[in-house]
């Protein structure tokens, strides 16, 4: 016999999104349970492996409720490097990430709400720190313990609010009834099948970029074949689900957050492995260096912008590389500038000489000669600045691909090399929605009652291109809206 279980509403998924969602919804006063895929020890999705949220504040007064144990000390360095993010800077910068192409009344949404989410977050108990120091960071403030802190702490809020959390709990189907309003969830668990009815429905369980199979189908050749920065549970279910009832895919199901990673690192991540003072996979230093294939060859503009609005389209450029890989190049002035900190047990070597390097790594020596000799004729002489929040207009002369930022000859050895790849985040196609309530639209041109989305499904804001640290400050924000909306709806009349 099937087992069965009733909420006011119930939320799919356990990232970020998945929970502003649940304490949005129980908030409102509606009665929550929470269907996570993967075990408790597992549990927090993506979101437990990032750090970045991405908002609005007018001053650095406006950070002060945000991190109440920051120093004067610590607030004057913030605002000497980035004293503001208006509502038109993160408007612009989101915009310049997607090439113009992000939907403009999602992204009002998500810029206006921004700054009252994190305010919401933090009478939550949510903290933040500051993040100045880090040389290609570009985010001036991180959550306190990181994305596995920030999960932690909002499951602590669920259980306190008596929210039923469900581990090890696969959504498979959602319910409708006979008027095509979706009442229910169907799940396999370890026990058999359940079925969880309720009056609101909000998936929040992630794109496909676990999916093999949906990573080949939609991105295309080559990309069943990449790595994940993330866990393995994405496999695209609540997106089948939504299809399967009529819900209108919007976005862009061809792209992905792909960012350069170490050649070496894992297939995937899990929350229980990480250690927020153990290895670093991430390799963002390539801004300051050069990006350069199998052939010594460049083929992107390593300083087009600021490394936040450029890493997640990188790894794209890295798969259609001989190989799927490529190097990041540096000399000694790039130790000496704190380029590259984390990068103690990245994957490369270092040499004397650029062709001792090029045999190290496996480049084509005369390939990587030629184009460093080229690149040094083409770059100003002197150092650069490594800052992380503005461009600093130090470009190549008649070279292509140009170098138009943080452009610095290689010219004092030791020489240093890191093999990367590609490593995918998430997928950017997902279910069209109502900017205002995070409702899902029918292919037909109606919203479908009782259901809504946010995080990872929610298609429409990011094409192509991603800005560092919006994917959690846009779970927040529609998952928010989403949870409060579908409370709402269950608990009218």
């Amino acid at each position: 016999m099937e087992q069965t279980t009733a909420y006011d509403v119930v939320v799919v998924g356990g990232g970020n999104a998945a929970l502003c969602a649940a304490m949005a919804a129980r908030e409102a006063g509606a009665r929550v349970g929470v269907l996570e895929k993967a075990p408790r020890q597992e549990r927090g999705g993506n979101s437990a492996l990032t750090a970045q949220m991405r908002f609005v504040y007018n001053s650095v007064d406006d950070l002060r409720p945000l991190m109440p144990g920051a120093s004067e000390q610590d607030l004057r360095a913030i605002a000497e490097l980035l004293p503001r993010r208006t509502e038109a800077d993160l408007w612009d910068e989101i915009m310049r990430a997607t090439g113009g192409q992000s939907d403009p009344e999602l992204l009002q949404v998500h810029v206006r709400e921004s700054y009252p989410t994190v305010l919401w977050l933090s009478r939550k108990g949510h903290r933040w720190v500051p993040n100045y120091t880090e040389a290609t960071a570009g985010n001036i403030v991180q959550m306190e313990g990181g994305g596995y802190g920030l999960q932690q702490r909002s499951f602590a809020v669920l259980e306190r609010e008596g929210v039923t959390i469900h581990y090890e709990t696969a959504a498979l189907a959602l319910v409708q009834d006979s008027r095509g309003r979706v009442v229910g969830v169907r799940a396999l668990t370890p026990q058999g099948i359940l079925t969880v009815e309720a009056r609101a429905v909000v998936l929040a369980c992630g794109g496909f970029e676990s999916n093999a199979e949906m990573r080949a189908r939609y991105l295309g050749p080559g990309w069943d074949t990449v790595k994940m920065r993330g866990v393995p549970y994405n496999t695209g279910d609540g997106l089948r689900m939504a299809l399967e009832i009529g819900a209108l895919p919007y976005g862009s199901w061809s792209s992905c957050h792909a960012s350069p990673q170490d050649l070496q690192r894992p297939g995937f991540s899990l929350p229980s492995a990480r250690s927020l003072g153990g290895r670093e996979w991430n390799r963002y230093a390539y801004p300051f260096g050069l990006l350069v294939n199998v052939h010594g060859q460049r083929f992107v503009d390593e300083g087009e912008d600021i490394r936040a609005l450029t890493y997640a389209k990188m790894g794209r450029a890295i798969l259609a590389q001989p190989g799927g890989k490529a190097f990041q190049i540096f000399d000694a002035k790039a130790q000496r500038l704190g380029i590259l900190k984390g990068y103690e047990q990245a994957t490369g070597a270092s040499a004397d000489s650029l062709e001792a390097l090029a045999a190290k790594l496996g480049i084509d020596a005369a390939g990587l000669v030629a184009t460093v000799t080229a690149f040094n004729q083409a770059a100003p002489a002197g150092l650069v600045t490594p800052n992380p929040f503005r461009p600093d207009g130090r470009r190549t002369q008649g070279l292509t691909p140009p170098k138009s930022n943080y452009a610095m000859r290689l010219d004092e050895p030791p020489f240093f090399g890191y093999a990367v790849c590609c490593g995918i985040t998430f997928t950017f196609g997902g279910l069209r929605v109502d900017p205002a309530t995070a409702q899902v639209q029918h292919v037909a041109g109606r919203p479908i009652p009782g259901l809504y989305t946010a995080g990872e499904m929610l298609g429409g804001l990011w094409h192509w291109n991603y800005a560092s640290g919006s994917g959690l400050m846009a779970g927040a924000t529609f998952g928010r809206l989403a949870g409060t909306h579908a409370a709402r709806a269950a608990l009218e009349p």
